[in-house]
């Protein structure tokens, strides 16, 4: 093929004169190389390949990006979700930081996401640091992000890509503040006779399978903000919620089912008997403590160990102590129960910190299926907190709407025997949500 320069160089004659034509400067060859566009595509595409490359990589680039960052926002999506529901368990845990963020890692860890690992870093924030849900209470934010090497891309910059990802979820529920734990029990949760029941915007939880799981008979009435039973109910008309009665549900988890006894040894005590006006102190006592008639006793902050006997306050006791818990169990095997009688004067609330933070009372899970305790104070009763109960058959009536702000009550099984009002108004007294979380997304 002959080349633009052969062609320039070759000798020209003119026939016209028959002379020979000089051959042309270099400076003419040069210009008319300027002005000659044939083939010009070629040298611009060359001298353009390096940023058409470039951008075919960035485009690619973008695209892993935009899939890794899709990846990601799900994993912030679940992790929220998740870390708001152990938020809704755990709200009283003093390590709540750390079990949070533990609960986040655990869900973005298996999708490529490891706190601390291959780049990336989970951070979860309670409440959230930014957005409208700074001031929400049960709102978590998670945030994930990861650095990218760059690709193609690398052309412009060296520098790695960050990409971030940030949901905030919010736990609702926890509802609760009566459980029936027994599974086959008849009647596990039972209204007889002609009690009124009220639990002020609180909800009713049953774990008996049986067909009358529930029962609300005779005249009793009972008004919730919602009834969940694993059976079915024998009743129905006798009940008034808000937000509806539900059977068929699956059962609750007990949410206090890893609290165990703390240590204890000695005896303070032994069969106590207070008749008159006294201050007692926390401690051992053996063989239980009984209230008469005309007693007015002031109990210290602190846990009462009631070990065997019998905890009883007659017609006429006044019992009264704040960041009080009673601890019903053994050493010897036979458990301690408690009786408060019609009459009785009683105002107990739990400590809000320590081993047995939120437990006014508390059931060793070592005691007889169906151990009784009869707490039938009516509206002089007043326990602030979880009275836990988990192998107790537990009779109730007590409570009333202007005093008892707090009062969740589990049992093995329950009886109301009497008018009783609890309510859930708990942030101050250390007990844990009870109920199903229903963790949502809003940001």
């Amino acid at each position: 093929m002959t080349t633009l320069f052969q062609t320039a160089l070759r000798p020209r004659s003119d026939k016209r004169s028959g002379l020979k034509a000089r051959k042309p400067s270099w400076r003419n060859l040069l210009k008319r190389f300027r002005r000659d566009e044939a083939g010009s595509y070629l040298i611009i595409t060359g001298l353009m390949m390096p940023a058409l490359i470039g951008f075919a990589g960035l485009g690619t680039e973008m695209g892993l990006w935009y899939q890794k960052h899709r990846t990601m926002q799900s994993a912030a999506d679940s992790a929220a979700v998740s870390a708001a529901t152990a938020l809704f368990v755990e709200s009283n845990n003093p390590s709540l930081g750390s079990v949070l963020l533990a609960q986040a890692n655990a869900v973005t860890s298996p999708i490529g996401f490891p706190n601390g690992s291959n780049g990336a870093t989970v951070t979860v924030n309670q409440p959230p640091t930014s957005g409208p849900h700074m001031a929400t209470a049960g709102a978590v934010e998670v945030v994930i992000s990861q650095t990218q090497k760059r690709l193609f891309s690398a052309i412009w910059s060296s520098e790695p890509v960050t990409i971030t990802a940030r949901s905030v979820a919010v736990a609702a529920g926890g509802t609760g503040c009566v459980l029936a734990l027994d599974p086959l029990a008849r009647a596990a949760a039972n209204f007889s006779g002609n009690p009124k029941v009220n639990l002020n915007s609180c909800g009713l939880y049953d774990n008996s399978a049986d067909s009358a799981a529930l029962n609300v008979g005779g005249s009793a009435q009972l008004s919730a903000i919602s009834v969940n039973v694993v059976g079915d109910i024998s009743g129905y008309g006798n009940i008034t919620t808000t937000n509806g009665i539900r059977t068929g549900v699956a059962p609750l988890i007990d949410p206090y089912a890893s609290t165990t006894v703390p240590p204890f040894s000695g005896c303070t005590s032994h069969n106590l008997t207070i008749k008159a006006t006294k201050t007692i102190d926390p401690g051992v006592y053996c063989g239980g403590i009984t209230f008469n008639a005309g007693a007015n006793a002031k109990l210290n902050p602190g846990v009462y160990f009631i070990d065997g006997g019998d905890v009883t306050v007659n017609g006429g006791a006044v019992v009264a102590g704040s960041g009080v818990s009673l601890v019903f169990t053994s050493s010897t095997g036979s458990y301690a129960t408690a009786t408060i009688n019609g009459g009785a004067t009683v105002n107990l609330t739990a400590p809000t910190s320590g081993s047995m933070a939120g437990f006014v009372i508390y059931g060793d899970r070592g005691m007889q299926v169906g151990t009784s305790f009869k707490l039938n104070g009516g509206a002089s009763q007043i326990l602030g907190g979880a009275i836990y109960l988990p192998k107790a058959a537990v009779d109730f009536a007590g409570g009333n709407d202007s005093d008892t702000k707090c009062t969740q009550l589990i049992g093995n099984t329950l009886k109301f025997v009497g008018n009783s009002s609890l309510a859930i108004d708990c942030d101050a007294y250390g007990t844990k949500k009870l109920g199903s979380a229903n963790a949502k997304l809003v940001e």
